[in-house]
């Protein structure tokens, strides 16, 4: 089986994850907090460019190895949604989902924080505590560690990112120890500060944010 086809075949199993309010996100209908139920995503017919995959390694090896529990490449899967929405998430356990639109559009360091906040809600046990998914993703689809020759072949998962909301107090948490991941790869808060600045100017960010992150 070639690498294509394995990773389009473990994603279309994927089920819907966990969001976060570090991107732009689809409400669930009637103020409900918990993800519409729904058939199961299938692949998209695009392919993720390589510099893709490699932006993502890069950002994403570093931050797995400064967690409080740090993570093996191998302990982690990624999966990308083919969603034109600016957003990411995870699903717990070590899953983690970016949209094309996130890729498209963010700048290395916006993508890094955005993956910093993100990871740490894992290292904060957030998404446990909210919800774990059960089926995730196969292991054709991690792409950390060279399973998949070259990378590049990866289909994303046709479909849009649906949310369920972390507590303000959750983000808060996560944009702090986001900060704190950072500083451990000896970058500035800045970074975090100015991809929320980003994000409220294109999506409705919280302000209130930015400053508690100016205060730290």
């Amino acid at each position: 089986m070639s690498a294509r086809a394995a990773v389009g075949g473990v994603l279309a199993a994927a089920m819907l994850l966990t969001g976060c309010a570090v991107g732009t996100t689809s409400a669930p209908p009637s103020g409900r907090t918990d993800a519409p139920s729904r058939p199961a995503p299938t692949t998209s017919q695009k392919t993720v460019d390589p510099a893709q995959i490699e932006r993502l390694k890069k950002a994403m090896l570093p931050l797995l190895a400064v967690m409080d529990k740090p993570r093996q490449p191998s302990q982690v899967k990624v999966g990308i949604m083919d969603d034109p929405a600016i957003n990411a998430g995870n699903a717990g356990n070590g899953e983690f989902y970016v949209t094309t639109g996130r890729l498209k559009k963010a700048s290395d360091d916006q993508l890094l924080a955005v993956l910093a906040h993100e990871v740490a809600h894992e290292d904060l046990g957030h998404v446990a505590k909210a919800q774990a998914l059960g089926t995730g993703l196969g292991i054709g689809a991690v792409i950390l560690d060279q399973i998949i020759p070259g990378a590049g072949r990866v289909a994303p998962i046709a479909g849009a990112l649906i949310a369920r909301s972390y507590s303000r107090k959750e983000e808060d948490e996560a944009d702090s120890h986001g900060v704190a991941l950072l500083k451990r790869m000896d970058r500035s808060k800045d970074v975090m500060i100015n991809t929320l600045t980003w994000l409220m100017e294109s999506s409705g960010s919280d302000e209130d944010r930015i400053e508690a992150l100016r205060r730290l």
